[in-house]
């Protein structure tokens, strides 16, 4: 299982998300450009002192990111607030990538059409969307039940 950011636009999101997944033993995968200086004080303030923890991979575009991920026996699930399918009724494999957009815009079209599922989190009508950490966390938390790879 692993995160991926795609242009991540607010540090203190990176951050939560960095340590989320330090905790729970998850690599991350960040496609830039970022919104912020990676190494941007609320960032660290964030993931405190987790970043030893965490392993992640910053890519230079959705190219390069594709370019690992062809390498992998991986399929790309985007979160979307735009998709029909809940979180909770997929079924998740083991080795699933679940990608979330930057915050203000999502992905682009040409990503979408690369992702092999499109899931959401089910909310109240009328709500636009979950705070990106919040998401990622939910969805991860899903994840890793479904295929049994929390930490022990």
């Amino acid at each position: 299982m692993r995160i991926a950011l795609y242009q991540p636009e607010i540090a203190g999101n990176l951050g939560t998300i960095l340590r989320t997944c330090a905790c729970l033993d998850v690599p991350v995968d960040i496609i830039e450009p970022c919104g912020f200086p990676f190494s941007d004080r609320s960032l660290k303030r964030a993931g405190m002192d987790y970043f030893e923890h965490v392993r992640y991979t910053r890519h230079a575009d959705w190219d390069t990111f594709r370019a690992t991920v062809d390498s992998l026996d991986a399929r790309i699930i985007l979160l979307s607030s735009k998709a029909d399918a809940p979180h909770h009724g997929f079924a998740y494999r083991k080795n699933d990538i679940l990608l979330f957009g930057s915050e203000g815009s999502g992905v682009p079209l040409t990503v979408q059409e690369q992702c092999d599922g499109r899931i959401t989190i089910p909310m109240k009508p009328g709500m636009r969307s979950l705070n990106l950490a919040v998401s990622a966390g939910m969805a991860l938390g899903e994840a890793l039940r479904q295929t049994g790879q929390f930490p022990e």
